[in-house]
């Protein structure tokens, strides 16, 4: 793999999308937790094509518009839902099952930095995508520990995930060791 424009050896961007690829198909249903600018909701709307179906949450009005656009921008299919509403809440708007769901935790990029997930609701809403997920179905975790709620919720993740059932669910941490700030991804994998 190239490195990418930050002198990573790693590109986790693309190195998250290989995972999703590797069972998301034309016609599924997939989750974008953590909608932000749009472009991993485009990303899984282009994935499962005109006939699949893409839900994306954001707490914030400015994600719903700088997502719109997005979406305008990449030509994707008419095939996404954008709801102005915490993650914790999807099954209120989703039922399962899912082949994909993504998170980016975190802060808006370009947004106001005083406003970012919380273990509070990040919690439950791992825990309901967790429940979503069909056969062969992937969730794909982004943690950024550069501030201190991230490194939190990386942490309360790592315990959470060392106690579901293996036979069942598949958990992968994928981390750069000697750069314990930069960005780490958990992949969520079904049987």
């Amino acid at each position: 793999m190239k490195p990418n424009k930050n002198n990573h050896m790693l590109d986790l961007l693309a190195l998250q999308k290989q995972f999703i690829l590797a069972h998301l198909r034309e016609g599924d249903r997939a989750v974008d937790f953590t909608m932000g600018n749009g472009h991993d909701t485009a990303f899984l709307s282009k994935a499962v094509g005109p006939e699949g179906k893409v839900w994306a949450f954001d707490i914030q009005p400015a994600a719903l518009e700088s997502s719109k656009k997005t979406l305008e921008a990449e030509g994707c299919p008419d095939n996404t839902t954008l709801i102005c509403a915490s993650h914790h809440r999807v099954r209120e708007f989703v039922e399962g099952p899912i082949r994909a769901g993504m998170f980016n935790l975190g802060y808006l990029p370009g947004g106001d930095k005083s406003l970012t997930t919380m273990r509070q609701t990040t919690m439950p809403a791992v825990e309901a995508a967790i429940s979503l997920l069909g056969e062969d179905s992937i969730l794909l975790i982004a943690v950024y520990p550069g501030h201190a709620e991230g490194e939190a919720e990386g942490k309360m993740l790592t315990e959470y995930f060392a106690t579901l059932d293996r036979r069942q669910i598949c958990v992968t941490q994928i981390k750069i060791v000697n750069s314990p700030t930069s960005p780490f991804f958990f992949v969520l994998e079904t049987r």
